[in-house]
């Protein structure tokens, strides 16, 4: 087979860590190759490295035979390599459509053939099976609609080589099937695709050959035929890994989050949450499946007061909390763990000990008269730094430069921190490599068994069904479906994600 792309020992080193470590890749004209590892292991630097966002230190770079400089996003379009990033890049006062044909778009003369544009993309929207208005605004859409955006970009410049990060995060099953039919024809006309997922189970059904990387450099390339969950999991983190957790019994206490009749609404008074009703006690985790997009992240926010309940009632930790502001709520007892973490969990530029504390700054243990106490400020966070294995070089660094898995880790920790009865986590795990994601979900089982109420939204299937002990399904901003996890099975789950009743489907 001929080389797509041919990486010779790429190194690219960042202030106190070398992300890359002569790291030596071939993938083949046509093939879809998987790169795993755990966050922080170089997969997002060396990718940045092919769509010309980053330039390497040392090595060389071969795309169909020939040695290339990738100056440049641009010369990588050039070179007909196209990336969806795991932390999207687009435009938010854009429309859908002005993204995707941004940078690419097709003229009569001088001026924009808008006509034109609009009936290619709406051709891969039939193609690929996608919904989206195309005249919405980037920031009034979902996050799984803004993933589509983001592929239907790649697709729309004709890209010979896909690269896609974490692209079946937010998909229902059915949706992934038909992504992987599509990925498959992409093949079978000869496009070459390096797939990026911490999802080992699709890595084992969807990849040619898999390259898994550990702290930088290759651990090894292998065939799926050849190796398990298990053993990647092994290669990627350097030891075993539970791939299923021990979920104790546990009796489950008072009621201590309660919703009744909740609506929430756009600024147009369309409802996106829409007359949902829920209660969950200590020691239960209740989770929500859904299709992003369905109103769970309305529902997240207005618990914790990001957005203002049109009607109905919320109650959490004995009180009626409908209409308080953010840090009542919070110093109520009620945690948030955001599924966007770089918009509401964290200050990027901001230094790890000030993420650390962010919204519990002025509690007594860190003030010392009216001003911080910066010693027991930073004590507290090099101990929650140890506690969580995080890794960093400093509590001094900015936390943009930590990988995710250590970022939401510095999340947890100042959450959990507080011993919250309520905890509100939104997308938990997402992005997070299967050692991460497995202390999440350790996290999160240990609130339980200490009697706290859990509310999970999350678009992993596996992660609900795995540690909730109730699921409920959102769609159209209701809650459609209940039922406990033994009793469904992951497709059944997925007809109703997507409108559906289980009923009807049942004839297999």
């Amino acid at each position: 087979m001929d080389k797509a792309v041919v990486l010779r020992g790429i190194t690219k080193r960042f202030p106190g860590i070398v992300a890359n470590d002569r790291i030596d890749l071939e993938v083949e004209k046509g093939e879809i190759h998987a790169i795993v590892g755990e966050n922080g292991a170089g997969k997002s630097t060396l990718m940045k490295i092919l769509a010309g966002i980053y330039q390497p230190d040392e090595g060389e770079i071969y795309i169909f035979g020939k040695k290339e400089r990738i100056t440049s996003p641009g010369r990588a379009i050039e070179l007909k390599i196209g990336m969806v990033h795991q932390h999207f890049m687009l435009v938010d006062r854009f429309t859908v459509l002005e993204n995707i044909i941004l940078g690419a778009e097709k003229r009569l003369g001088i001026a924009l053939d808008e006509k034109k544009c609009r009936k290619a993309v709406e051709e891969l929207l039939s193609l690929y099976n996608f919904s989206l208005n195309l005249d919405a605004r980037v920031e009034e859409i979902s996050v799984g609609q803004a993933q589509r955006v983001e592929i239907l970009k790649v697709l729309y410049r004709g890209a010979d080589i896909l690269v896609l990060d974490e692209p079946t995060a937010v998909l229902a099953p059915q949706e992934v099937k038909e992504l992987f039919n599509n990925l498959r024809r992409l093949k079978s006309e000869g496009k070459t695709i390096i797939f990026i997922s911490h999802k080992l189970d699709e890595v084992l059904e969807i990849a040619d050959r898999i390259t898994v990387l550990r702290r930088g450099r290759v651990e090894g390339t292998v065939l799926p035929s050849r190796v398990t969950k298990e053993d990647l999991a092994r290669m990627m983190v350097g030891k075993p890994v539970m791939m299923k957790l021990d979920k104790e019994p546990v009796n489950a206490g008072d009621v201590l989050l309660s919703i009744k009749d909740l609506v929430v609404k756009e600024s147009s008074g369309k409802p996106v949450v829409n007359g949902v009703s829920l209660e969950i006690r200590g020691g239960e985790i209740y989770g929500i499946a859904g299709i992003e997009g369905n109103g769970q992240k309305e529902l997240a926010e207005a618990i914790i007061g990001l957005r203002e309940a049109s009607s109905g009632r919320i109650k959490a930790c004995g009180r009626d909390i409908t209409g308080l502001s953010i840090k009542e709520i919070r110093d109520l007892g009620v945690a948030f763990i955001p599924e966007d973490r770089h918009r509401q969990g964290l200050v990027l530029p901001m230094k790890v000990w000030e993420n650390m504390i962010l919204g519990y700054h002025t509690k007594k243990e860190f003030l010392k008269g009216k001003s911080l106490n910066l010693k027991a400020i930073r004590r507290f966070t090099k101990n929650k730094v140890e506690e969580y294995g995080v890794r960093l070089s400093s509590i001094e660094q900015p936390i943009e430069g930590l990988s995710g898995g250590n970022q939401q880790k510095v999340i947890l920790g100042r959450e959990l921190s507080r011993e919250p009865k309520v905890i509100v986590a939104s997308q938990p795990t997402r992005g997070l490599d299967v050692g991460a994601a497995e202390f999440v979900h350790r996290e999160l089982l240990k609130m339980r068994k200490k009697g706290r109420a859990i509310l999970l939204i999350s678009a992993d299937l596996e992660e609900v069904l795995s540690i909730a002990d109730r699921v409920g399904v959102m769609y159209n901003g209701k809650i459609t479906a209940e039922f406990r996890p033994e009793e469904v099975t992951s497709e059944d789950i997925g007809v109703y994600m997507l409108g559906g009743d289980v009923k009807a489907g049942e004839g297999k």
